[in-house]
């Protein structure tokens, strides 16, 4: 169909406004991306995905740790966010995996002390197979130390003990005392409600 004469097309890029995304207290309010977006309201939500690389610019073994942190609102040329969810690359969770070892998981929801709800995802793989009891046991270990730390700890306290490793350390510490551990870690990490309202829980 052709179009009339004197109708103007319009040009969508240019529409779009560019925003710089801000990342949270717990990463020092540290620009993590710069976006376009058409409509502030439709962009409050989105969800951005980075590395621990892309934030600290540190070792290179850090893009083996993946960062989701969502829109919560725009201010001028700023988008600032929220964590949403931290997890393990699916390269580094395969290359983690061996033979001849045991592999225990669970899941553990946890509530800081300012009232931020994460749902946990506890891995832990050991030099030798272990029977039930003993794997049982090492659960047991890393559910205590994380219902202990994790309530004294705030949103940003939190966060940050997360993606730096310290509550892996906290578990490996604890848990060698009986059983002799290769790698302890939080697979996954997901923010489940905020101090405020429910999230919605959009995956990226």
């Amino acid at each position: 169909m052709a179009r009339k004469k004197g109708t103007r097309v319009k040009d969508k890029w240019r529409e779009k406004k560019w925003v710089t995304v801000i990342a949270p207290e717990s990463f020092n309010n540290a620009p993590i991306a710069y976006i376009p977006i058409t409509d502030e309201k439709k962009a409050i939500g989105r969800v951005i995905e980075v590395t621990l690389f892309d934030i600290l610019k540190g070792d290179p073994s850090q893009y083996q740790y993946k960062i989701y942190f969502q829109i919560s609102r725009i201010e001028g040329e700023k988008a600032y966010s929220i964590f949403k969810r931290y997890e393990y690359a699916k390269e580094f969770l395969r290359s983690l995996i061996r033979r001849g070892s045991s592999k225990i998981n669970f899941v553990m929801d946890v509530k800081t002390k300012d009232n931020y709800l994460f749902r946990i995802k506890v891995i832990a793989l050991t030099h030798k197979k272990l029977n039930t009891s003993r794997k049982h046991a090492l659960r047991l270990i890393a559910k205590d130390v994380m219902a202990k730390t994790i309530p004294e700890m705030t949103i940003d306290q939190f966060v940050q003990a997360t993606c730096y490793g310290k509550i892996n350390s906290d578990i490996m510490a604890s848990a060698k005392r009986v059983i002799r551990m290769r790698h302890v870690g939080l697979e996954k990490v997901k923010l489940i409600r905020t101090a405020e309202a429910q999230v919605t829980l959009l995956e990226a």
